[in-house]
């Protein structure tokens, strides 16, 4: 499912128009992107985003075999929580 079919069930499924949905998941992942490297964002049962802190570390230049340096950086994580692991082991 891409950003226009999830706008198109949110729309069909609250009422609403496509425009109204679509504000909805701008701000939803307005949300997310302002918050994630502060507390997260937790919906229970749904999963968790945050925010991780890599150390930098040395890795290889898979063609050449060199050692280069990789920087410390931040990455976004999400965490599945119980009911989206077992909406996702249910057979179709």
């Amino acid at each position: 499912m891409n950003r226009q079919e999830l706008v198109s069930h949110i729309a069909e499924e609250l009422e609403v128009t496509k425009s109204l949905a679509d504000k909805f998941v701008a701000s939803f992942t307005d949300a997310v992107y302002k918050n994630i490297r502060k507390d997260g964002v937790k919906l229970v049962g749904f999963g968790t985003f945050a925010a991780s802190q890599r150390k930098a570390r040395t890795g290889r230049n898979p063609q050449t075999g060199e050692e280069i340096k990789i920087p410390a950086r931040w990455a976004a994580t999400f965490k599945a929580g119980a009911q989206l692991k077992e909406a996702a082991g249910k057979k179709r």
